[in-house]
């Protein structure tokens, strides 16, 4: 969406156990892409704004968050300040570009409930929950919200639109 990508901001908060890591992974696919991390680090609502003005005066063309219950409770405030500094952000979760976000390329939500089901079924069966394997997403989804694009000046290429398992018009 952004072929010239240089520069990404990285907005995670400590309350989550696994923000760090994520940062640490983020980090060498980044250098290999060519694009530099920015850490922005928020310990509660105060730091958002502080959190987007550092990435704008260093620079940062797009916002990565990191999956997260804090970020889910200041979801409006998140999408407001990305919209205002006209960063194209990509969220956790579908629901924030439900709400307003730009993208998300995430499990799908009902896939993951469908397979929790499976694992209810075979524990009331009689299955032990600690013999039964830990499972990832297998399906993800790409969601782009357009009218977002369209607000901070972003034009998204017909090829990755055409990528997109939903569009919000």
């Amino acid at each position: 969406m952004i072929p010239k990508l240089s520069r990404v901001g990285f907005l995670w908060s400590p309350t989550s156990p696994t923000a760090e890591v994520n940062l640490k992974e983020t980090e060498p696919v980044a250098r290999s892409l060519r694009v530099e991390i920015l850490s922005l680090e928020v310990k509660s609502p105060n730091d958002n704004e502080r959190a987007f003005q550092t990435a704008t005066n260093k620079r940062a063309e797009a916002l990565l968050l990191d999956g997260n219950g804090f970020f889910t409770a200041n979801q409006k405030q998140i999408i407001g300040l990305a919209i205002k500094h006209r960063l194209p952000a990509m969220y956790p979760n579908t629901r924030s570009v439900e709400a307003g976000g730009l993208m998300s390329y995430a499990g799908n939500r009902s896939e993951q409930y469908r397979r929790a089901a499976d694992y209810v079924d075979k524990i009331l069966k009689g299955a032990k929950p600690a013999d039964l394997p830990v499972e990832r997403p297998k399906m993800f989804e790409l969601v782009i919200n357009l009218k977002t694009a369209k607000q901070i000046g972003l034009t998204i290429p017909p090829n990755v639109l055409a990528r997109a398992d939903r569009v919000i018009q």
